[in-house]
């Protein structure tokens, strides 16, 4: 049931963006809105549900890369940094920054699902600089200048200024990084 209802409501939030109301979910699933209220107490906690949820599928992705033999480690690293579920691709990031003012608690959490789960990555790199694919680096630099690219893309005004999708953007600032580095 839980799954059910973020589907739902990752359907609905790609309408409407995080402005949808319960009723809209409700509506959608075809469902009460006591039957979501028995799963989720209010809309910040469906949120929050709703950002972990998203970040599992992103980190199963990840996990398939970086297990795909077939790919060269910078291919692998490259693809990494920029996998994002291929149903999430119509969705409209730039409504995030309504997600940082109206639910706190849910950006909080995008921050720290964004700052967390680097082994993989940290893991290519340091492999890429072995192999000599990757020119050495610092590990936290590299971290924090995706990090705050992807928060400044997300929160900010630059999908809208730039008439940018986010997989295009994450693309591009991938890109960047990426060959930055390469030898």
């Amino acid at each position: 049931m839980v799954e059910r209802i973020l589907e739902g409501a990752l359907n609905v939030f790609k309408k409407k963006g995080p402005k949808f109301t319960m009723d809209d979910i409700a509506s959608e699933m075809k469902m009460s809105k006591k039957t979501i209220y028995t799963v989720f107490n209010d809309k910040n906690e469906l949120m929050c549900a709703m950002v972990d949820y998203t970040f599992d599928l992103i980190k199963e992705a990840e996990d398939r890369v970086y297990n795909d033999n077939t790919l060269s480690t910078v291919d692998k690293l490259r693809s990494i940094l920029v996998v994002l579920p291929e149903k999430y691709y119509a969705y409209d990031f730039s409504a995030m920054q309504v997600l940082a003012a109206k639910y706190p608690k849910a950006y909080q959490m995008l921050k720290e699902r964004l700052e967390s789960g680097w082994d993989k990555t940290f893991d290519l790199l340091k492999k890429g600089m072995e192999e000599g694919s990757v020119r050495e680096i610092s590990l936290p630099v590299f971290k924090l200048m995706y990090e705050s690219s992807i928060e400044r893309i997300l929160v900010g005004d630059f999908l809208k200024e730039n008439n940018m999708r986010y997989p295009e953007a994450l693309e591009n600032m991938a890109s960047v990084l990426i060959d930055g580095i390469l030898v």
